[in-house]
């Protein structure tokens, strides 16, 4: 076996992964995929949807605006439901994490999880501040639906066979390289820029996932993605000042994010990059929920109507589920935070059980000290379905199976309900997407003047009306006044 030269100096060409998504973020034309901008239109009303939510937790909104106060950036980039107006790095952090707080927003399940629009942070800041500036390109609203189905495509044909979570790092790390290189082209450019600044977000590494997990689980998980957003503005504003890159940041023996970080694999696309993952992502509908309880979370509200009368009498709670949830939301023991009770599956299914619902504030301290809860939640076994991790990994299905069951100390037992395809999966599309709508309207209703509201309402409902609009156009319809 041949060691590899460590003092070898020769710069080596781009990885071929680098120059493959560069040359794809700079001259895929999305515009031609007219199922991709239809969901695109529906996950820009969703992500904007959850965005104005998150407004109403004061957790999220003492983290937005300036770093330090007064370093603000007049006809800067809007956050959306304020009046702050920032430079573009803030700004894509501000909307990065309004959009993910809630963890409401659409979804992406394979090897790798994670959440696609998580990327519209960076793409609408960026969008807005050179749509605004007199040295900028004018940009529309089809632009950024482009740069959406781009952006998903990178972060989620990367998440279908590359595992970071395996190696203990976090998803928003393809956050930080979708963006980047959507970014970096959105600023107009060219193939060595887009190239550098992708280098430089492959060298940043990867957060460690710490803070999803148990026994650190904290409000981190929500404004991660609003730091990868800002990061890849910042890498590409580098890149276009003319900053270098580093050409084989994956593969260098020894130093290359490979060898380091992923354990000596190769990170690898298994498939073409096109629309893909636009027309395939999931998006949450019924609950904000961690996408691989949301069909448990259905189950439970299937059972409330059977157990709400006889909770006293509940002997035991099976859950089955896949093994990517047995991995990251099995949770026992005390509960901390929000951001600790929306990441346990059993807290999930115990709130439904009990009340028949779950929303955002169910979360919140004042719901979680309900006895009930941690009673039933003692009460639980999880336990892997293998089927249902086996449709779970099926590139045709994609199915986020769950069964719940109650049995009670009289011997007797609910039916096994099972649910295998969420709301927000394509194939419930048709479904789904009323549905989807309504979830905006009841997010963004009281948020905005009424006449913004009713303005973005109608723009949204009305995809060339949309596509033609200029970015700045749009955002003016956020803008707290």
């Amino acid at each position: 076996m041949n060691t590899p030269d460590l003092r070898a100096a020769q710069r080596p060409p781009p990885d071929p992964l680098l120059t493959e998504i560069a040359d794809y973020a700079l001259t895929f034309d999305a515009r031609a995929r007219q199922e991709a901008l239809d969901t695109a239109r529906y996950c820009l009303m969703d992500s904007i949807g959850c965005a104005l939510l998150a407004l109403d937790f004061p957790a999220c909104t003492k983290l937005l605006g300036p770093v330090v106060p007064g370093a603000v950036l007049s006809g800067g980039a809007r956050v959306p439901g304020t009046a702050h107006e920032l430079d573009p790095v803030q700004a894509a952090y501000n909307i990065g994490a309004m959009i993910r707080w809630l963890d409401y927003n659409d979804t992406w399940l394979a090897a790798e999880w994670g959440h696609p629009s998580d990327n519209l942070g960076a793409i609408l800041a960026v969008a807005d501040y050179l749509d605004r500036s007199a040295a900028g390109p004018r940009l529309t609203m089809e632009d950024v639906l482009a740069a959406m189905i781009k952006a998903h495509e990178i972060q989620g044909v990367l998440a279908l066979d590359n595992s970071f979570n395996r190696v203990g790092l976090d998803h928003v790390l393809l956050v930080r390289i979708a963006s980047t290189a959507v970014i970096t082209a959105m600023l107009g450019g060219a193939r060595d820029q887009v190239v550098n600044a992708l280098s430089n977000a492959f060298v940043d590494g990867g957060a460690l996932r710490t803070y999803r997990h148990a026994p650190n689980t904290g409000s981190r998980k929500s404004w991660a993605a609003g730091d990868a957003c800002s990061r890849a503005v910042r890498l590409g504003l580098m890149a276009m000042s003319g900053e270098m890159g580093y050409p084989s940041a994956l593969t260098a023996p020894g130093w290359g994010f490979q060898d380091v970080l992923f354990r000596g694999q190769a990170v690898t696309l298994s498939q073409p990059l096109g629309s893909y993952v636009m027309e395939n992502v999931l998006f949450k509908i019924m609950v904000p929920a961690e996408f691989h309880a949301q069909t448990a979370v259905a189950a439970a509200m299937e059972l409330h109507p059977q157990v709400r009368a006889r909770l006293d009498g509940i002997e035991r709670i099976v859950i089955e589920t896949q093994e990517a949830a047995v991995r990251i939301i099995d949770k026992t023991g005390p509960l901390d935070n929000p951001a600790d009770r929306d990441h346990c599956l059993q807290y999930m299914v115990a709130v439904p059980l009990i009340f028949g619902r779950l929303t955002a504030e169910d979360y919140e301290d004042d719901v979680a000290a309900d006895p009930r809860i941690d009673a039933l939640r003692a009460k639980m076994m999880v336990q892997e379905n293998v089927k249902f991790s086996q449709d779970y990994m099926d590139p045709d299905k994609r199915a986020i199976g769950n069964a719940v069951q109650v049995f009670f100390t009289d011997g007797t037992s609910t039916d096994r309900v099972v649910v295998e395809y969420p709301i927000g999966h394509r194939r419930r599309r048709q479904e789904g997407m009323p549905l989807l709508v309504k979830k905006f309207e009841a997010n963004v209703e009281g948020r905005l003047p009424p006449s913004q509201e009713a303005a973005l309402r109608n723009v949204l409902s009305d995809p060339q009306a949309l596509r033609a609009m200029n970015a700045s156009a749009f955002m003016d319809l956020l803008a707290a006044r």
